[in-house]
């Protein structure tokens, strides 16, 4: 099986991006799937929610060349995690100046063999390192939170999608949209997932991802919510939509 390297991106903060990639990465693991994540957001969230928070090296020294991405990479309940640090706000600093700089982080995971997926968790922006991103994927996955203001965040997304394929990477497509924090209580996250069905030509996941406090708490203990609670909704969500992506 080839390996399938997914960028996770949304420009907005707060959206799921992180606790998507950590949970849909433990659920493929639990499916018998070798699985890295990468985290390239300086705000280090993934590493922080999987307790990672002093490693020794960081993504960080791979863009400097100061260590191998195989030496950096750290394990945790059966994931590999590429640890993010706040050293990336200089990376893409740097990068701007730099020839080929969408090019760094392919070339890097180029280097690495023996992974089923890839997933990389993005800044909350639009950015250098975000370009990275979208240049070593060939696929993209969208969280997306049902409310009005997230429709026209995600025409800027899928205009961006469109325009890195076009420029850099033509084998990149979009994986889907998949709907978190879904509230079934309230009449809005109804009605704007309908619209979107009737108006995005995107696949949509048909699971969708409740909410749930096992997935907030999750983090403090340094976890995946499959590893924290795996009777829970979210842990049963995810592991849902892990069938239905890989099924796919």
């Amino acid at each position: 099986m080839a390996t399938t390297t997914l960028a996770v991106i949304n420009q907005k903060g707060g959206t799921g991006k992180t606790t998507t990639t950590i949970n849909l990465g433990s659920a493929l693991n639990k499916l018998g799937k070798r699985v890295l994540l990468v985290d390239l957001d300086p705000q280090s969230n993934l590493s922080y929610s999987l307790a990672i928070t002093e490693p020794k090296s960081t993504l960080a020294d791979a863009f400097l060349g100061n260590a191998s991405l195989q030496d950096v990479l750290v394990e945790k309940d059966g994931l590999w995690i590429a640890p993010g640090s706040n050293d990336l706000v200089d990376i893409e600093i740097s990068l701007v100046s730099q020839p080929e700089r969408e090019k760094f982080l392919k070339t890097m995971l180029d280097s690495l063999k023996g992974f089923d997926y890839i997933l990389i968790d993005c800044p909350p922006s639009l950015s250098v390192l975000t370009l990275n991103a979208l240049s070593a994927a060939n696929e993209v996955l969208i969280p997306l939170q049902m409310e009005v203001l997230t429709l026209q965040g995600l025409d800027q997304i899928l205009n961006t999608v469109n325009k890195v394929k076009k420029a850099f990477n033509p084998k990149l497509k979009i994986k889907g949209i998949v709907v978190v924090m879904f509230d079934v209580r309230r009449k809005l996250s109804q009605e704007v997932l309908d619209y979107l069905q009737q108006n995005i030509k995107e696949y949509i996941f048909k699971q969708y991802i409740r909410l749930n406090v096992k997935l907030a708490e999750a983090p403090s203990f340094g976890r995946s919510v499959l590893d924290y609670d795996a009777s829970s909704n979210g842990a049963k969500d995810y592991k849902a939509l892990a069938d239905e992506f890989v099924a796919l």
